[in-house]
Order: C-alpha cells, then sequence, then structure tokens
C-alpha cells in the first residue's frame, strides 16, 4: 500500500475515533430530563435498596414528589459530611416547600454501611434526608442508572476510602432526571434550583 494511501486510511480512522467520542460526549452530558433525547442523559431509573428501618425501598416510593438524592458513605471525612449538611441548610431556607421534595442519601459502602449505620449518620442532619443502603448488586445497580463513579482506594492504615460522585443529583416527581446540585456551589444558587424544583414538580 502507498504512502499516501496509509495516511488517507489514519485520516478515516481518526475521523471515526473522533466521531465515536463526540457522540458518546454528547450521550453522557448531564443536560435535560433522563431520557429526553438528543444532548441528555439517562440518569435514574428502577432500584431496590433497604431503608434505616430496613424495610424495603423502590424507585417508587419516591414519585409524587420531586428528589434530591445524593451518594456518598458513612466513613468519607468531608464531601459527605459538608454536603448533607449544606443540604440540611437549604431545607430550612425552603421553609413549607422543602416538604414538597423527597432527600435521599444512599451509601455506595456495602461492607461497612448497613440500616443501622445510616440511621445513626443521617440523625445528624436533617430528619427529612433519609439514609438507603444495600447490598453490592443493588448498590452496583443503583449506581449504574444514575451514572455515579465510585472507586473504593486502599489507605496507609490497611482500611479504604472511597473516592465518588461529589454533585445531589435532582430528579423530578416522575423519577426524570432536571439537573444537579455540584459541590462547592454557591448556596443562593442551589436553593434557587431546590425552589424551582419544588414549583414545578
Amino acid at each position: 500500500m502507498s504512502r499516501r494511501s496509509l495516511s488517507i486510511l489514519a485520516g478515516g480512522v481518526l475521523a471515526l475515533v473522533l466521531a465515536i467520542v463526540a457522540v458518546a460526549t454528547l450521550n453522557l452530558s448531564p443536560g435535560g430530563k433522563s431520557g429526553g433525547g438528543t444532548g441528555t442523559a439517562d440518569i435514574g431509573g428502577a432500584f431496590t435498596l433497604v431503608g434505616e428501618d430496613g424495610e424495603t425501598v423502590t424507585e417508587a416510593d419516591f414519585r409524587g414528589k420531586p428528589t434530591a438524592i445524593f451518594f456518598g458513605f458513612t466513613f468519607c471525612p468531608d464531601v459527605c459530611p459538608t454536603t448533607l449538611f449544606e443540604l440540611s441548610g437549604l431545607i430550612e431556607a425552603l421553609g413549607p416547600d422543602a416538604d414538597k421534595l423527597n432527600y435521599a442519601f444512599v451509601s455506595v459502602d456495602w461492607e461497612r454501611d448497613g440500616p443501622e449505620d445510616l440511621a445513626r449518620y443521617t440523625s445528624s442532619f436533617d430528619d427529612r434526608i433519609k439514609g438507603l443502603s444495600g447490598t453490592q448488586e443493588q448498590i452496583e445497580s443503583v449506581t449504574q442508572a444514575y451514572r455515579v463513579y465510585y472507586k473504593k482506594v486502599p489507605t496507609a492504615e490497611g482500611e479504604y476510602t472511597i473516592d465518588h460522585t461529589a454533585s445531589v443529583y435532582l430528579m423530578d416527581a416522575d423519577g426524570g432526571f432536571v439537573g444537579t446540585l455540584s459541590y462547592g456551589e454557591a448556596h443562593d444558587s442551589m436553593l434557587e434550583k431546590l425552589k424551582r424544583l419544588a414549583a414545578n414538580g
């Protein structure tokens, strides 16, 4: 094959790769509602988890009201307590509108976090934030549905910590994805998003 032919072939392969990357990036961008078509991500879906009382909880238990849902773990040193503390402040700032929303904290640490652990942990925050845990299979299923990144990271002490997505996911009353509260986002910005979510359902 001539050098010119090889050059043309290489250019075609590169263009194909770039096109695939562009499509993947477009389909994974977290904007709009779940299943909303071009440029939106399918975030959310069916799940089965365990509530703080040990009872089974599914996505159906959250339907009818919008939901703010956060994924983390009780041994988290900073991101999780900071996020749940801020969320508690936002709930208070919402006033009566706060009861128009659901709030959930899902632990991705199935080895250490069970229902009682979640109950103790969430007791430090607004009591409307409900802790959810599950088996490895259940947690892998819900994190895949919500496109949540998490990875166990060994520590020098022989234990482990977990890197994970730090955003709070905002879902409408039908379980459709509508946006996020970003870690470190300004209080007023987050409050405005929750007000719109409560108003629009």
